[in-house]
């Protein structure tokens, strides 16, 4: 998975892996419930769902809004599903690129690596890109970081897991 590695300064890439207490059919099932995502991370607003569950075809749109002051209007294909074990996606709209998403079982649970490369397309975006990208940086780690803390806050608070 070689998303992470960017050549631009308006480029944003990523590669990460976390650990969590479900297995990786557990996983899946419980990511298909789009419905919740906006619950779970505060950070997003306005999901829409073409399709249903993590299949291929699937598309998704939302706004992402980090702590900074814009917001990222993003429409998500999934245009690979292996069910409870890799998706593949496109990214368009003020984003654009690629995106992979990969679980793998583990002892009492599921590892997670994901990684994408994404070309910020908005204008004012490409100009602070070239001038504050630490800050456009540290706002992206920060999303990131809240998306895997909501994801365990909500495993911790549900009864159901």
């Amino acid at each position: 998975m070689d998303l992470g590695q960017t050549r631009r300064p308006y480029e944003m890439g990523y590669q990460g892996c976390f650990t969590f207490p479900l297995s990786p059919e557990e996983l899946w099932a419980d990511v298909e419930h789009f419905d919740r995502f906006e619950r779970w991370w505060g950070w997003l607003r306005d999901v829409e769902a073409e399709g249903s569950g993590l299949r291929t075809g699937t598309v998704l749109r939302a706004v992402v809004v980090p702590p900074l002051s814009y917001r990222l209007r993003v429409r998500i294909e999934l245009v690979h599903c292996r069910r409870a074990d890799r998706i593949d996606a496109t990214v368009d709209g003020d984003l654009r690129g690629r995106a992979r998403l990969e679980i793998r079982p583990t002892e009492g649970g599921s590892r997670v690596r994901i990684g994408w490369r994404l070309e910020m397309r908005k204008p004012s975006m490409r100009s602070a890109a070239r001038v504050a990208y630490p800050l456009l940086r540290w706002g992206h780690d920060h999303v990131v970081a809240r998306a895997v803390d909501g994801y365990l806050r909500h495993l911790r608070e549900d009864p159901a897991w």
